[in-house]
């Protein structure tokens, strides 16, 4: 049953508030102390630390709003899932497409070391922005001439990277809306390319880059295409909040890093033609109701989270508590505007994590249209 979400916005908020900072704080120590000596021990302390946090938001998805997620996959692929770095692909449908990612790289034990290539703006935002810097996260400007760099530099990283990683990629390079397909359909007349209908045209450069460093030690692409269930409610971060559920349907296919092609060029098309593929994919599914050929799995939602949110209230509570009798001396008018400024603080955190995740809000499509896409 739906409720107000302001009714769990506050406290959510300030439990996301306070045991994120603690995570941030405990993730800052040891950047200082451990990674300078030892990379490989920083990123396995830093992977179950970071999950006391990233798991919250699991919780959210699985035990509060009960999205329920249809994974369609083969068996092989399936055995395979979390036993080998992976560059996971995906079309960018929805505000909550990275958190299903999240999800599935939770189910498969590689949650904690989850990776992503994004704007740098997201870095800023607070508490998640944060753990991902600390994470390892690759944050591009969207100018080519300095992301190349970046990219490069990124990649390398990743060499001696100690545990099973994702690393998560949306080549559209930004969140699919109405106004971006029309822009990516006129694109696509001008260059006498494929106008697609579900999808968004793919910015190669990256996926090429990507693949022309890491394919010496990241054996397989996860080829992920989402979309919400036919007659459901689209899920975002304020209709979680107040508990509205929703179904999503998954598809995930393996293709061996060894199969792409060796130019840059054929990297590039090959890409081109997945989100093609995805595009009347996605077309049939709207028209026909028929998603995929591959056998569907039900996504259980496990335990961890629900764990991990009752121990984090508990500290809390008990932390608040004697909190309260440390300030049993201090002025009562003192203590309020404390609480206040609390709430206050936790309430902007959360709004400005949620209005990051609309779609609406995402980067609008540009003119002139040749600035907008970046293709190979």
């Amino acid at each position: 049953m739906a409720v107000p979400a302001a009714l769990v916005f506050i406290p959510v908020g300030v439990l996301f508030l306070i045991s994120g900072l603690i995570v941030n704080l405990i993730q800052l120590v040891f950047f200082i102390i451990v990674r300078p000596f030892s990379k490989s021990l920083y990123r396995r302390i830093n992977k179950t630390v970071v999950e006391l946090l990233w798991l919250q938001l699991i919780w959210l998805i699985d035990w509060w709003a009960c999205i329920k997620v249809n994974l369609y996959a083969d068996a092989d692929t399936l055995q395979l899932l979390g036993k080998e770095h992976a560059l996971v692909l995906s079309n960018h449908r929805s505000d909550i497409d990275w958190l299903i990612g999240w999800v599935m790289a939770q189910r498969a034990g590689c949650l904690g070391s989850s990776l992503a290539i994004m704007k740098k703006e997201a870095k800023y935002l607070p508490i998640i922005g944060w753990s991902m810097w600390f994470s390892d996260y690759i944050f591009l400007e969207r100018s080519w001439d300095k992301d190349e760099k970046t990219l490069e530099a990124g990649f390398k990283r990743f060499e001696d990277f100690p545990m099973t990683f994702w690393l998560a990629l949306f080549v559209e390079g930004t969140r699919f809306t109405q106004e971006k397909l029309e822009a990516a359909q006129e694109y696509a007349s001008i260059r006498s390319l494929p106008s697609p209908r579900n999808v968004l045209i793919p910015r190669t450069k990256g996926f090429v880059s990507a693949v022309s460093h890491i394919r010496s030690f990241v054996p397989a692409i996860y080829d992920c295409t989402l979309t919400v269930r036919n007659n459901q409610p689209t899920p975002t971060l304020l209709r979680m909040f107040s508990g509205q559920s929703s179904e999503l349907n998954l598809q995930l296919r393996r293709h061996k890093m060894s199969d792409l092609p060796e130019t840059d060029d054929g990297i590039a098309q090959w890409c081109r033609d997945l989100f093609i593929t995805k595009d009347a994919q996605l077309e049939t599914y709207f028209t026909k109701d028929v998603f995929s050929d591959l056998d569907v799995h039900q996504i259980n939602r496990p335990i961890k989270p629900l764990i991990v949110v009752i121990v984090w209230v508990c500290l809390l509570m008990f932390g608040g508590f004697k909190l309260l009798q440390w300030l049993s001396m201090v002025a009562s008018w003192e203590i309020i505007c404390l609480f206040v400024i609390l709430l206050v603080i936790a309430t902007i955190t959360m709004q400005v994590l949620i209005q990051s995740s609309e779609s609406h809000r995402s980067t609008p499509a540009k003119r002139p249209l040749q600035e907008q896409l970046i293709s190979a």
